[in-house]
């Protein structure tokens, strides 16, 4: 019980002797316990350190134990500003870390949503030329912020390309925030088989998760490298096999093109009414029709057939 506070087991085991029959001498507790006296003096003197034992007076030394409850809170609070003296000493060190060359290590850890989601920030307003993003549930920040920032940096002459996964234009808003970032600049596409979360600045650091499993609870930084390389020409490969995502209606008949766009991303009916403000029959009719004037096999064929037929354009 009491290791967390720097005690030895046999230390305790003595500490919990006197507790059960204080009084007792150095020898005693020797027989009692099993042990040499020389060992029972060591712990002894281990305990007394920590104010758990004291002596009373006369020959022979006889020894008590202090209450625990008392002690041990002592014990706690000593601990605690100990440990509050470390996190101190701990941020002293990082202030003297020679910040220039940090950008020279090629990967970092990041651990903690809200590490992840204050990096993707400092990614975004670090980035000076061009943004590639990945971008699909879960995510480490709210959403609004996060556009906020992206969207900022198109009006700053930054170029943005994004991938979205189907499940990401699922989210309640998702889908017109999109189409506030096409309407801002950002060039935009619909991917139906994304493997993770991604965002590249400059082509010379990127963030992507740590643990596919958990995306959003760890995190790893890559600076210019071959991985970094390597990743680059992942989001090139995935932006050619996706479809643009462009504007849509939202009542009525549901437009071709929005229409398309979220066939070719592999969104369901009942998603696809839903986002574009129809019911599901009529989004289920007119999806038979458009995979009959194309010729597709199969819906997600309809989107990448209307794709290389140039009815899908950024």
């Amino acid at each position: 019980m009491l290791e967390a506070l720097g005690i030895t087991a046999f230390a305790e085991s003595v500490y919990r002797a006197l507790l059960t029959d204080p009084g007792r001498t150095a020898a005693e507790l020797a027989r009692s316990v099993d042990r040499s006296e020389r060992m029972i003096r060591k712990a002894v003197a281990e305990l007394e350190e920590l104010g758990l034992v004291t002596r009373l007076p006369g020959r022979p030394v006889r020894l008590l134990a202090a209450r625990p409850d008392t002690a041990i809170d002592l014990l706690v609070a000593r601990r605690q500003r100990e440990l509050t003296t470390v996190q101190a000493n701990a941020r002293a060190l990082a202030a003297e870390m020679n910040v220039a060359r940090q950008p020279d290590e090629l990967l970092e850890i990041l651990v903690g949503q809200r590490a992840v989601a204050d990096r993707f920030t400092q990614l975004v307003r670090g980035c000076e030329r061009e943004l590639l993003v990945i971008d699909r549930p879960p995510y480490a920040a709210r959403a609004t912020p996060s556009e906020e920032e992206v969207t900022t940096r198109l009006h700053e002459d930054v170029g943005v390309r994004g991938l979205y996964a189907p499940e990401s234009l699922e989210l309640p808003g998702a889908l017109a925030a999109a189409r506030r970032a096409v309407e801002s600049g950002e060039l935009s596409r619909v991917h139906p088989k994304l493997p993770m979360k991604l965002a590249i600045a400059d082509r010379e650091v990127a963030l992507l998760p740590l643990v596919l499993e958990d995306m959003v609870e760890s995190a790893l930084v890559v600076r210019k490298c071959a991985l970094l390389d390597a990743l680059v020409v992942l989001f090139d490969l995935l932006w050619e096999q996706a479809a643009p995502l462009v504007p849509v209606q939202e009542a009525g008949e549901p437009a071709d093109l929005g229409l398309l766009t979220l066939l070719a991303a592999g969104a369901k009916d009942e998603t696809i009414a839903r986002q574009l403000g129809v019911s599901p029959r009529t989004v289920t009719r007119r999806v038979a029709e458009l995979l009959d004037q194309l010729g597709a096999r199969t819906r997600f064929h309809a989107g990448v057939l209307a794709e290389r037929h140039g009815l899908l354009t950024e």
